[in-house]
C-alpha cells in the first residue's frame, strides 16, 4: 500500500453515510485525512466537523444557513462557502485525492461529474448520479483515469466478488435485498402503509428518502441500473434476490457455475472502508460474522406484482438515454409527495411509471438534456398530484 496520505472530501458529511465515513477515516489513522466537507442544512454539525478535523473548506448548500455557519467558525482557518454549486469546488480541489459523494438524489450529479473529470478517486454512495448519467460519468472517468468505487453494500460486494475470476468469465450478478419492511405485505395492505411504517427498515438505519426507496424496492431498481453502468453488464446479467438476513450482500456467478458471494454483518463502514483502501484491505472497526449464531440464510424471488419498481428498473437499464433521469426525477418527487401526505404509498411507483411511459426519449443525451428530462419528470408528478387527490385516511 502507498505511504502517501490520502486526502478526502466528504460531500454529505452530516448524513448517515457521511458520519460513517468520518468514523472510518478516524479508525484508519494518520494515513487518511479529511480535507473538506459539505452539508445541506446541518450547519452546527458541519461547524463541529470543521473544528474537529481542522478542515480547509466547508460548503453549506442551503444558503440560508451561511451566516450562521460563518459566525460559528469565526477565528477558524476554514474557508466557508454557500450554495450547491460549490460542491463542484470540493470535488475538483487539487488538494483532494478521494471524493466521497453521499449527497442524496440528483443534487450530487454535478459534483460526481466534476470529480470524474478531474481524475479523482470517486467513492460514490449517490447511486442516482449513475442512474441519471451513467452514460456520461463512466466514459468520463475512463478518459481521465478516475476510479469509480461504490460504497453501497451490494455493489461493493459485487466489486469484491469479481476478483475471483476474469471479466469475460462472468455470467451474471445477483443483487440481494432484505425485502424491506413490507416483504410479506399484500397489494391491498401496501395501499394503507403509513409514513412511519415505510421509514422503519428492518435492517439498515438510513435517511428518509433511501428508507422509502427501500420500502418500495425502488432502491433495487436503481441498483440494477447502477450495476449496468459500474460493471458494464447487460440487464439480462443482473438478478435480484430477496435475502431477509442481509448477510450475503451480493453474488457473482461465473461461466463454470461457481457463485462467489461476499458475506458480512450489515455495516456501512465496511464498504466505505473498502472504497477508501481499495484494492487493499485493512482491519475495520466492524463486528465479525458468526455463522453459528445466524444458523439460517433464506432466499426468495421478488414479487414484481407487489413491487413493480423492479420491472421499471430493468426497462430503464435496457433503454439507457434519458430513461434513468426521468425515472429518478419522478421517483424523488413522488417520495416527497408521500412524505408530505399528498399520496399513498403505492402511488409512489405509479407516478414514476406514468412519467417514464410518457416521456420523450432521447437515446444519446448530453448533460443539459438529462437535467431537462429530470426537471420535466418532477413537474409531471406535480401536475398529476391534483388529479390523483389526497389518499384516504391521511
Amino acid at each position: 500500500m502507498s505511504n502517501q496520505k490520502k486526502r478526502i472530501a466528504v460531500l454529505g458529511s452530516t448524513g448517515s453515510i457521511g458520519l460513517n465515513s468520518l468514523s472510518v477515516i478516524d479508525s484508519l489513522g494518520d494515513d487518511y485525512q479529511l480535507i473538506s466537507a459539505a452539508a445541506h442544512r446541518s450547519w452546527r454539525q458541519l461547524a463541529q466537523q470543521a473544528r474537529a478535523y481542522d478542515l480547509q473548506k466547508v460548503v453549506i448548500t442551503d444558503v440560508r444557513y451561511f451566516d450562521d455557519l460563518k459566525k460559528e467558525l469565526t477565528g477558524a482557518d476554514t474557508e466557508v462557502l454557500a450554495g450547491p454549486e460549490h460542491l463542484i469546488d470540493l470535488a475538483q480541489d487539487e488538494n483532494v485525492d478521494t471524493v466521497i459523494v453521499s449527497v442524496v438524489g440528483a443534487a450530487g450529479l454535478p459534483a460526481v461529474l466534476a470529480a470524474a473529470r478531474a481524475g479523482k478517486s470517486l467513492a460514490i454512495a449517490n447511486k442516482e448520479s449513475l442512474v441519471i448519467a451513467g452514460g456520461l460519468v463512466i466514459p468520463l472517468a475512463r478518459q481521465s483515469g478516475a476510479g469509480v468505487l461504490p460504497i453501497d453494500s451490494e455493489h461493493s460486494a459485487i466489486l469484491q466478488a469479481l476478483h475471483a475470476g476474469k471479466r469475460q468469465e462472468v455470467e451474471k450478478v445477483i443483487i440481494t435485498c432484505s425485502g424491506g419492511p413490507f416483504r410479506g405485505a399484500s397489494v391491498a395492505e401496501l395501499a394503507h402503509v403509513s409514513l412511519s411504517e415505510a421509514l422503519n427498515h428492518p435492517t439498515w438505519s438510513m435517511g428518509p428518502k433511501i428508507s422509502i426507496d427501500s420500502a418500495t424496492l425502488m432502491n433495487k431498481a436503481l441498483e440494477i441500473i447502477e450495476a449496468r453502468w459500474l460493471f458494464d453488464l447487460s440487464p439480462d446479467q443482473i438478478e435480484v434476490l430477496i435475502h431477509p438476513e442481509s448477510i450475503i450482500h451480493s453474488l457473482v456467478e461465473f461461466c463454470d457455475g461457481s457463485a462467489v458471494a461476499q458475506l458480512s454483518r450489515p455495516d456501512m463502514r465496511l464498504p466505505i472502508q473498502y472504497a477508501l483502501t481499495y484494492p487493499d484491505r485493512l482491519p475495520a472497526p466492524t463486528d465479525r460474522l458468526n455463522l453459528h449464531q445466524i444458523r439460517q440464510l433464506r432466499f426468495e424471488p421478488p414479487d414484481l406484482e407487489r413491487f413493480p419498481a423492479l420491472r421499471l428498473g430493468y426497462e430503464v437499464a435496457r433503454m439507457g438515454g434519458t430513461a434513468g433521469a426521468v425515472l429518478n426525477g419522478a421517483n424523488e418527487a413522488a417520495v416527497e409527495a408521500f412524505r408530505g401526505g399528498k399520496i399513498g404509498f403505492n402511488q409512489i411507483v405509479e407516478l414514476a411509471e406514468m412519467s417514464f411511459q410518457d416521456h420523450n426519449f432521447i437515446e444519446e443525451p448530453d448533460l443539459q438534456q438529462l437535467m431537462a428530462a429530470d426537471l420535466w419528470a418532477r413537474r409531471q408528478v406535480e401536475e398529476r398530484l391534483a388529479v390523483l387527490g389526497r389518499p384516504a385516511g391521511l
